[in-house]
């Protein structure tokens, strides 16, 4: 039977999303997971690919705006929801809603894309890019110790309900989104997600508990987690779960790991999602015993060459033209002419002769900060044409403080 895609009924919206459910395993989530992204999904920025009257593929685009270098707020559609029945794969199925979809956001005028993969190798021939990554931790409080800044006596800390404390949480939020790239501006709806705590996937672990750091009667700081307890012959050995934690200076952040890294009954902090260049990591005394890792977080894609790249500032003075090659939106291949400083930047067509060679994705994986073109260079993804341009925008394109994506969608 022919497949059609057409934009999402919300009336529509089980039957589709039951799809990507099976596409994911087929475990039902909690009805209260469920109605939280009924309430989030976008009908009309959602599509179906549908045989007849049954839905066989799904994706979909949140309304985002995405911290970028400099601090500017960049709309950014959220691709997310994406899966296609069993039944159905090797169809092109995908590669159809991902044409329609990119089609789409172009004619919304949103500049870039973005979405975190379940299957990272799916998606670069789409033109998505890794830009942040994400740091995975386990610290041993038995054998680690933290020194922390002055100041941090001066926080007082406090036990808060997760729910009564939400509003002075998302302030401290909202306060430190321009400050780091790949961080998302909350829109209404969005807060909720900080709050979903199904029993069916706690693990053991206690409901979600939150301590709000406080100076002069100000929230200045808050740790979301779960204490996970674990008994041995020995005795206890438990776990802090860490869910989110902010702090908008250093003492009021040191005093939240202070905090979670005494918990009684607990030998370990598990931390599952912070940025790369975490403080926490200058805290502690021996970093061999927290189990450092990192991995994949943030995918972007360039829908518009030419506006992403006006978006965002430059931390030294560029000057480059780019040869771009994207064959999934060939309106963006050709060359552009990146002029930009800290204060600002034009992107433009030019005709001029090319000083970097690469594709749309390699344009992606720099755009927060995150990597380096020298980096892409060295892996034979980026071709200097010109001597020097490549240093001189591989500097331009850095970014003080690592990209990091707070939580997924």
């Amino acid at each position: 039977m022919t497949t059609e895609l057409r934009v999402l009924d919300a009336t529509e919206w089980d039957d589709w999303y039951g799809v990507l459910e099976l596409a994911f395993g087929g475990v039902p989530e909690s009805d209260e997971e469920r109605k939280l992204w009924k309430d989030l999904t976008e009908p009309e920025r959602s599509i179906g690919a549908w045989e007849g009257d049954r839905c066989v593929g799904t994706a979909g685009a949140f309304t985002f705006r995405l911290t970028v270098p400099g601090g500017a707020a960049v709309p950014a559609a959220g691709v997310t929801m994406v899966g296609v029945a069993g039944t159905h794969r090797r169809r092109g199925i995908l590669t159809s809603m991902m044409r329609r979809q990119l089609d789409d956001v172009r004619a919304w005028g949103e500049p870039v894309a973005v979405l975190t993969a379940s299957e990272p190798e799916i998606y670069g021939r789409f033109g998505y890019a890794v830009a942040a990554y994400s740091a995975r931790a386990t610290i041993d409080t038995t054998r680690v110790r933290l020194t922390v800044p002055e100041g941090t006596d001066e926080v007082a800390l406090r036990y808060a309900s997760p729910a009564e404390a939400l509003d002075a949480c998302e302030a401290v939020y909202a306060r430190l989104v321009p400050g780091r790239p790949g961080m998302l501006e909350r829109r209404p709806g969005w807060e909720r997600l900080a709050l979903l705590d199904p029993p069916g996937d706690r693990e053991g672990a206690s409901p979600r508990q939150c301590v709000l750091a406080e100076r002069g009667g100000e929230v200045v700081g808050y740790a979301r987690y779960a204490i996970k307890p674990e008994w041995s012959f020995n005795g206890s050995d438990g776990s802090v779960v860490l869910h989110q934690l902010a702090g908008l200076d250093p003492a009021a952040e040191a005093a939240l790991w202070r905090f979670l890294c005494a918990v009684d009954l607990t030998s370990r902090v598990r931390i599952h999602d912070r940025p790369a260049d975490d403080a926490w990591q200058h805290l502690v005394s021996d970093l061999r015993r927290c189990e450092l890792t990192l991995r994949d977080g943030l995918y972007v894609r360039l829908v518009d060459v030419g506006a992403a790249l006006e978006a965002r500032t430059y931390q030294a003075p560029v000057d480059v033209v780019f040869e771009v090659e994207d064959a999934f939106c060939p309106w963006n291949t050709g060359r552009w002419r990146l002029s930009g400083d800290a204060k600002g930047a034009s992107c433009v067509r030019t005709e001029d002769a090319p000083d970097l060679a690469l594709s749309v994705r390699e344009l992606g994986a720099v755009y927060l900060g995150g990597n380096s073109l020298v980096s892409l260079a060295a892996a034979g993804r980026v071709r200097e044409l010109r001597a020097g341009a490549l240093a001189e925008a591989s500097v331009a394109f850095g970014s003080p403080v690592a990209p990091w994506l707070p939580h997924g969608f």
